[in-house]
């Protein structure tokens, strides 16, 4: 079942949250993640925040954004993050994460959604070909 965060899932998504950033090796504070989780509950925000649920637990996330851009009218989805627990992967739980978005986003009157990868991220790659295109674009960053 794919459904909304709620406040009562932190105990679960932090530990999803945790394998998805040492998955990139990317620590983070934890006034961040604080950030990003009280992000989710507030409707100013346009971060949010599907979970995969099965049998009770939570088996996987994906936090999405919507923004304007310059090459459309409408906004625009970000899919950020996503992450599926280990011991459901090869399930679906990718997927259907994936396509929840896509309807939120047509929900939105958003005409795109898209995300990144890193390339070594080859299994995941797999599943994204077969469900969204490739651009070939390169993503160049610089922090400041």
């Amino acid at each position: 079942m794919i459904r909304e965060i709620r406040p009562a899932d932190r105990a679960q998504w932090d530990p999803l949250w945790k394998g998805y950033l040492d998955f990139y090796q990317t620590p983070l504070p934890a006034d961040i993640t604080a950030v990003l989780w009280n992000r989710f509950f507030d409707a100013r925000e346009p971060v949010n925040c599907l979970v995969a649920e099965k049998d009770g637990a939570l088996a996987g996330f994906v936090h999405y954004i919507f923004h304007r851009n310059t090459w459309e009218v409408e906004d625009v989805c970000y899919l950020e993050d996503l992450f599926t627990a280990p011991e459901a992967r090869g399930m679906g739980v990718g997927r259907a994460l994936i396509e929840a978005v896509y309807e939120k986003a047509r929900q939105a009157g958003s005409r795109r959604v898209y995300w990144m990868t890193h390339e070594t991220n080859k299994q995941a790659m797999i599943l994204y070909e077969q469900i969204a295109d490739k651009t070939g674009f390169v993503q160049y960053r610089r922090y400041l």
